[in-house]
């Protein structure tokens, strides 16, 4: 016996109902495949998105929070900038009552500061000494967190870890003029090394006055001051990665040197990159204060950076609308830096200091 098409074995027919469901989710099925349809439905979820008026209700207090710390960077990080207006003045804080009358008292020079900074030597003198620190610093400073930051990991008994890594973080509450002092008792012309060498009938060594290796100098002492602070973030970082990992690679017949390799490295590379960002936007701030101190030691050829140039001209000299001009450039250099390291570490596929 033949069968027709949509019959059953026993040669009757399904009923109309049963016929009817199946065309409906076969003309549903075809519906959903036209473009113009998928386009529509996008437009949907889009629509659907929770409005801005029901969001600001659902988040008053988050925002109530973070009000205070708004307010304070308005007034002490975005309101200040304002004052770079007189880098295009030849400003005089005496021509009026007070210094912010005074802006609108002052004349106009337009560019007239910034073609004085190009010529000036002294500029390029702090500048290129600012580079060369960042550099060095960069090469010497950046990775000794992370390298102490996995040795203290390694450390088995949480007690030592612990004893360790308050001892390195404690210098981080130091002043540089406790610092300057601690290596001046160590390392200068009266310090430690220098009486040591003297009882053995030796001489001359003075550290501090050593205009050649000042450089070195000042990295060792950002070390020993800040190396602390980078390890507790290191270590957080380290403290997110699941135990399974290593546990899976030591299975594999992976030692401690693959397992940094492969596990811990990698879990750090994130946050590696964010720090570095950071760093590289930082690069022409690499010290005021700790410069300033060792400024009449070793002189103001090998201390002068762009942070000292500054205050001098500013503060010393009183030539506030050169020195804005000058803190001007720099600010929108390090601006740039920060752009161009963010998209590099986009292109190495981490996320930086923003998403794409």
């Amino acid at each position: 016996m033949s069968l027709t098409a949509g019959s059953r074995p026993d040669g009757t027919r399904p009923p109309a109902a049963v016929e009817e469901p199946a065309a409906a989710v076969a003309a549903a099925v075809a519906k959903d495949r036209v473009p113009g349809k998928a386009a529509k439905a996008g437009k949907a979820g889009k629509a659907g998105k929770v409005p801005f008026k029901v969001r600001l209700r659902r988040d008053r207090t988050l925002i109530l929070m973070t009000l205070p710390v708004m307010v304070l960077l308005l007034v002490f990080n975005y309101v200040p900038l304002l004052g770079n207006v007189v880098a295009f003045q030849e400003y005089d804080p005496y021509v009026s009552s007070n210094g912010i009358t005074a802006i609108f008292h002052s004349p106009w020079v337009g560019v007239e500061q910034f073609s004085r900074m190009i010529d000036d030597p002294l500029f390029w003198s702090a500048a290129k000494n600012t580079i060369v620190l960042f550099v060095l610093q960069l090469v010497l400073f950046f990775p000794v967190p992370i390298a102490l930051a996995l040795l203290i990991n390694s450390v088995i008994r949480p007690r030592v870890r612990a004893v360790a890594q308050a001892i390195m973080y404690l210098p981080h509450f130091f002043s540089w003029v406790l610092v300057v002092t601690v290596f001046q008792q160590i390392f200068g012309g009266a310090g430690i090394i220098a009486q040591i060498l003297e009882d053995h009938g030796h001489s001359g060594f003075d550290l501090m006055t050593n205009a050649s290796l000042f450089k070195y100098l000042v990295t060792a002492q950002a070390v020993w001051k800040d190396a602390g602070w980078g390890i507790i973030v290191f270590l957080a970082a380290l403290a997110a990665v699941s135990t399974d990992l290593y546990e899976a690679a030591a299975m594999d017949g992976a030692g401690r040197w693959r397992r940094m390799w492969h596990v811990t490295l990698p879990a750090l590379r994130p946050v590696i990159a964010l720090l570095l960002v950071l760093r590289v936007g930082d690069a022409l701030s690499v010290g005021f204060e700790q410069f300033l101190l060792q400024r009449y030691a070793v002189g103001a050829g090998a201390s002068e950076v762009l942070d000292t140039y500054v205050w001098n001209m500013g503060i010393q000299n009183g030539d506030f609308s050169y020195a804005a001009a000058v803190g001007l450039v720099k600010g929108v250099i390090g601006v740039c830096l920060v752009l161009a390291a963010n998209k590099f570490a986009h292109l190495l596929g981490e996320q930086g200091v923003y998403q794409k």
